[in-house]
């Protein structure tokens, strides 16, 4: 559908300014007027990683009068995979500054507002009311239900993508004119069934494929131009450079979200049996050095499983440890390897899918099992720093 556009246009442009957007104001459809919308347009870009990166530099190229950035983590060097806004000399600094600073560089005439917190159900409102628009850049479902929610509220119009290995999605969202989120995603999927980009990785230019099409239909929204993704799903296959568009329609029975709530008790980090597994069963990698030592004597009798998948396995481990994938135990296939006559140490990059992992080792009678908190993650950065860490 064709909306009308959503930001009044500016006063005017300078001479400066008409000749670094000729290339758009030559463009019949943008025009000097749609320039002079983006040139008062107010846009707010939640994260500044592989999403929130190219939708970023390109807004900021195009002349997106304000960009507001809401980032409050540091740049690590696994980012710059595909993260391009930052680059080598910005590892450790705030991803904000770098994303702040990249701007700055590609246009100075933009305006750039930077939140340095993590965007909750406190601040959504007030950092969200001084904005048009939100591009959502996040990874996790807890942050993008609420994305959802405070924009459903307020009344705002949202960009929305996903990016995961080789396929990314991307969508808009408004309720006043068709579906929002949840009307995709109605309920969160259960704790530890989708992995993230950390644990399953995504090939680095499927960003910037994504981030694109993120920004086109932010400029799309604020110059009134072409049809917006309001109401269908844009699915990008990059190993079979395939596009498809998915109608999404209105749920008849939803209702609109009137109040913001606890996102991580509503999507949960591990499920109720994972966290009952994980309390009185869970020991520090400190511990875990002292029962290898042990074990090493002939003082402990145990068997260290690493539950990750083989790819990650080939970039860092704990000393002494068997690979038995999580998928393996949920398949039931790996219980038969655990031996009965010793205890079962479990981990992972982090304690999610151990605990996980933990429940069901649990349930099948192995009740001396435990899990290692931090996974090795924890691992590298307390015991064996010469490992890499991703």
């Amino acid at each position: 559908m064709s909306l009308p556009p959503l930001v009044e246009p500016a006063e005017s442009l300078s001479v400066d300014e008409v000749r670094r957007y000729s290339r758009h104001i030559i463009i019949p459809e943008v025009g000097m007027d749609g320039q002079k919308r983006m040139k008062n347009a107010r846009v707010l870009v939640v994260g500044a990683g592989g999403l929130g990166s190219p939708a970023l530099l390109y807004l900021a190229a195009a002349g997106i009068g304000t960009l507001g950035i809401i980032e409050f983590d540091e740049v690590d060097e696994s980012n710059l995979q595909r993260q391009v806004i930052h680059g080598q000399s910005d590892i450790g600094r705030p991803k904000g500054e770098s994303a702040r600073d990249s701007v700055r560089e590609i246009n100075p005439y933009v305006n750039v507002v930077l939140h340095p917190d993590r965007l909750d159900e406190e601040n959504a409102f007030e950092i969200f009311g001084q904005y048009d628009l939100i591009v959502d850049g996040t990874d996790n479902f807890a942050t993008r239900y609420l994305v959802n929610d405070a924009a459903v509220i307020l009344g705002k119009p949202y960009v929305w993508g996903s990016i995961y290995r080789f396929e990314g999605q991307a969508s808009v969202f408004w309720a006043e004119h068709g579906p929002n989120y949840r009307d995709l995603y109605p309920e969160p999927p259960p704790p530890g069934m989708v992995p993230s980009c950390a644990e399953g990785g995504v090939l680095g230019v499927l960003c910037a494929s994504i981030g694109a099409i993120m920004g086109t239909e932010a400029i799309k929204l604020i110059t009134g131009i072409g049809e917006p993704l309001i109401g269908r799903l844009m699915v990008y296959d990059a190993l079979e450079m395939s596009y498809r568009t998915l109608k999404i329609r209105k749920d008849p029975a939803g209702e609109l979200p009137t109040e913001l709530i606890d996102y991580e008790a509503f999507c949960g980090a591990i499920s109720d049996d994972a966290a009952d597994a994980a309390k009185g069963s869970t020991i520090s990698v400190r511990d875990l050095e002292k029962m290898l030592d042990e074990r090493e004597s002939g003082d402990a009798n145990f068997v260290l499983v690493d539950v990750r998948e083989p790819n990650e396995w080939d970039i860092s481990r704990i000393p002494g440890a068997e690979l038995i994938p999580k998928g393996e135990f949920l398949m039931g296939d790996a219980l038969s390897k655990l031996p009965q006559d010793k205890q079962t140490v479990i981990y992972c990059k982090s304690g999610v899918r151990s605990a996980e992992v933990l429940a069901l080792v649990k349930s099948a009678g192995f009740s001396d099992a435990v899990h290692v908190g931090g996974g090795v993650a924890a691992w590298v950065n307390q015991i064996d720093p010469s490992q890499p860490t991703y």
